[in-house]
């Protein structure tokens, strides 16, 4: 089975840039948003996943260029939004800007209601992000515990989420290699799909992730790793082919 990839464009303050365990102030620069996004078209990428740092750690937002990537580069591959994303009007401006998926977060661990009302409106357009330390779960930009992970999923499975994005706080950006139990546990809890993301570091990485395939787990977001040139994509496209 094909592992998708999504190359990751974080923005804060209208710049692309990476986190280390997703700490504010923890920022590298590695300029313009759409360049970035535009490099990973080129290089072959069907998906990008776009992130409103700003919008999650409520110190604005970044919606003018996110919308700015989207117009153009929409048509050529499509876009996974996160970031802030909290209620009907965050959600619909990322709908609207033309998000193939947005990622809920801090929601579905605040307003739950609010969260199975939506994945029953949106089905598969609304994924979920479990940001997790240990198996508890971490919110408002990962600065807040947010309960227990397999308690929350019981709940989400029920009201019918089709895919989680799950995330090992503790190694993203640390280039120190994912959570390979995490993902398992997490897969063999539930019928959705399972996207990878945090710590992947090498390409052997992205194959020991392609081996969970048969749990669920169809995907993998690429963050420092393609930043800091640990690998191409064309390399990591050839791996998760």
């Amino acid at each position: 089975m094909m592992l998708i990839l999504l190359p990751a464009v974080d923005v804060r303050d209208g710049k692309a840039v990476r986190l280390r365990q997703g700490e504010s102030g923890s920022e590298t620069d590695y300029g313009s948003p759409l360049e970035a996004a535009r490099t990973w078209v080129e290089s072959g990428a069907s998906w990008i996943h776009l992130v409103d740092l700003d919008a999650a750690f409520g110190t604005g937002d970044n919606r003018a260029q996110l919308r700015e990537i989207v117009a153009e580069l929409g048509d050529m591959v499509s876009i996974e939004m996160s970031g802030g994303v909290r209620d009907d009007e965050s959600l619909k401006a990322a709908l609207d800007a033309g998000a193939a998926r947005v990622n809920i977060g801090t929601a579905a661990l605040e307003n739950p209601e609010w969260t199975k009302r939506v994945i029953g409106e949106y089905g598969e357009q609304v994924a979920v992000g479990l940001d997790v330390r240990g198996h508890t779960l971490a919110a408002r930009g990962w600065v807040k515990e947010g309960g227990d992970l397999f308690e929350t999923m019981d709940m989400l499975n029920a009201a019918g989420c089709s895919r989680y994005v799950v995330t090992d706080v503790t190694r993203d950006g640390m280039m120190s290699g994912p959570n390979l139990e995490l993902l398992r546990e997490v897969a063999q809890r539930t019928d959705a799909k399972v996207t990878a993301s945090g710590g992947i570091s090498s390409l052997d990485d992205l194959r020991a992730i392609a081996e969970l395939a048969s749990f669920g787990v169809d995907s993998a977001i690429l963050g420092k790793s393609l930043y800091a040139r640990a690998f191409t994509l064309e390399q990591a496209l050839r791996v998760a082919d």
